[in-house]
């Protein structure tokens, strides 16, 4: 543990942070997730709909730093090529 005052408060800050962060990570992945939903149910409108809403949420996250930009990049990429390839 820390000793020095900025010290721990830094810790505290820390732990502040990776919840917040934990939260925000959590936002894309079920972004992502109802994505991958509709385009199992087989309706490309909807699912085009989805992937609209859930791209700026992982835009988002990644100028916050949350999620680096090629993970964000290879979410988005994933996405519209499985959208397209419902057709």
């Amino acid at each position: 543990m820390a000793n020095i005052q900025s010290a721990k408060k830094r810790a505290r800050q820390n732990v502040k942070r990776r919840l917040h962060n934990a939260t925000l990570r959590s936002k894309v992945r079920t972004a992502v997730k109802k994505v991958l939903k509709t385009i199992e149910s087989g309706d490309q409108q909807a699912a085009q709909e989805s992937f609209r809403a859930a791209v700026p949420e992982i835009d988002r996250m990644t100028s916050k730093n949350t999620i680096p930009k090629s993970r964000a990049a290879r979410y988005k990429s994933q996405l519209s090529g499985k959208i397209k390839a419902m057709k």
